[in-house]
């Protein structure tokens, strides 16, 4: 096989021309996979060729493969999880990202994707409100993110303690108290077992899953030592915000390093009508976001956030022999996130950002914040639905009466394959979950969903 330049030529030409027959067949076809990973397993798994094969034939048997396991994610009908589309922009950045290959890990080797990284970190600064300055890295995804907040909050409260943590580790050290919502994301205790840091203590939420500032003075009164909050933007079924002015008061009258967990919820600072929900965001410690959420970028990209940017440096620097450091200016990305070599993730989220401007960012969360509340309210008029969350922001949970009735109506749902939305459970009830997130949906998918649920509603009938 030839390295030449031209060596490329035919085998992107033809996912070129695969992509945009994906792209072009979105809007009509069927959101779920037609087919499972084990029926597909063994077409992928054939046995390894002896002999190299056509990098352009190879992209053609990819794509013929590939098509009946592929869930429609891009549709504007898809609400089944958190998970966006990709605006033009940004998988036209990607493509690039791909191309260049470049490792942006360090300033003076990748000047080019550094600058436009540097350049989304202040607009997303900017656009949600964040203190100036603050450190921003680009991880794989919001549970690396909320890794990255809360080892900087680690690394700060055990030196308040007198612990240094880079010299003698976390064995024989003061224990790290850490407090949570009921109503956190998972991910949080991840990063928490990642960080070596146990289970953290669960603080009271209210009927929207929001933390109680009265429960966490009381719960972190109740003890002594280093100590970490960390607080939701956004919960996973009500879209609710935990009251950010009064808890982030509480925990720095006692010392405790605050960290958000703002996966898609973050996003709603950006807005002017739904920012108030977030009041005294900006106040916290650090913050972490997914891009690939409501900007809608390719995957991967979460954001971190560090008010104290220096922290973020000390935790994740490194120095050799062979890394020109930047160690006059902002710092090297590979001394803001868990990882030496990666891909240049920020791109995409500078031609997102360029793409839109403000005003298209503001109207892209407000517009997918309106499609929730037109979900929700399209799903209440039908008989027996139940809406039992506040519709926040862009997040839905409804009930068809009794748990087994809302678990047949959300498999019919999903057989029906006009759209697809998540069961789960809230509040010890089963639930269909809707997460409006796509920069395409439309107000006919809209209604294309609503009589979704209407269909698989009927067929279920009131057995």
């Amino acid at each position: 096989m030839s390295a030449r330049p031209d060596a490329y030529g035919d085998a992107l030409e033809r996912a070129r021309v695969h992509a945009e027959k994906w792209l072009a067949s979105i809007p009509s076809r069927a959101v779920p996979p037609g087919r499972t990973a084990d029926e597909l397993a063994a077409q992928f798994a054939a046995p390894l060729p002896d002999q190299p094969t056509d990098p352009a034939r190879v992209i053609d048997e990819l794509a013929l493969l590939a098509e009946p396991g592929l869930m429609s994610m891009p549709s504007g009908r898809f609400f089944g999880w958190v998970i966006g589309g990709t605006l033009p922009a940004a998988l036209g950045a990607d493509w690039l990202v791909s191309a260049w290959d470049q490792n942006a890990g360090l300033r003076f080797a990748t000047p080019a994707v550094v600058a436009a990284e540097e350049a989304a970190g202040g607009w997303l600064l900017e656009l949600l409100g964040l203190p100036a300055g603050s450190g921003v890295g680009f991880t794989t995804g919001a549970t690396m993110a909320n890794f990255v907040g809360l080892a900087a909050g680690r690394q700060v409260v055990l030196d308040r303690a007198g612990w240094d943590l880079d010299r003698d580790g976390l064995s024989g050290g003061p224990r790290v108290r850490v407090f949570v919502g009921a109503e956190r994301h998972d991910v949080i205790d991840l990063a928490l077992r990642y960080l070596g840091l146990g289970a953290p203590t669960v603080v009271e939420a209210d009927a929207q899953g929001r933390l109680r500032p009265d429960a966490l003075a009381a719960a972190l009164d109740a003890g002594q030592g280093p100590a970490l909050v960390c607080l939701q933007a956004g919960n996973l079924h009500s879209g609710a915000s935990d009251p950010m002015t009064e808890a982030v008061a509480v925990a720095h009258a006692r010392d405790a390093w605050v960290h958000v967990d703002g996966a898609f919820g973050l996003w709603a600072a950006a807005s002017p009508h739904y920012r108030g929900q977030l009041a005294g965001i900006e106040g916290a410690d650090s913050w972490a976001t997914d891009a690939h959420k409501t900007l809608n970028v390719p995957y991967d990209c979460g954001v971190a956030f560090v008010a104290r940017p220096e922290v973020m440096r000390g935790v994740f620097g490194v120095h050799t022999s062979y890394l020109i450091a930047d160690v006059s200016g902002p710092g090297d990305p590979l001394e803001k996130v868990p990882e030496l070599s990666r891909r240049a993730r920020g791109v995409p989220v500078w031609a997102a950002l360029r793409s839109l401007g403000r005003s298209g960012t503001v109207d892209l969360v407000e517009r997918l914040a309106r499609h929730a509340r037109a979900l929700a309210d399209g799903i209440a008029r039908l008989p027996g639905a139940e809406i039992l969350n506040e519709v926040a922001f862009t997040q839905v949970c409804v009930s068809f009466g009794d748990d087994e009735r809302t678990r047949r109506v959300t498999e019919n749902l999903l057989a029906g394959g006009t759209a697809w939305m998540s069961g789960s459970r809230w509040h010890d009830r089963a639930v269909l979950r809707i997460s409006v997130s796509n920069w395409s949906t439309d107000e006919d998918d809209v209604e294309q969903s609503i009589a979704a649920v209407a269909r698989a509603l009927a067929a279920v009938g009131d057995g």
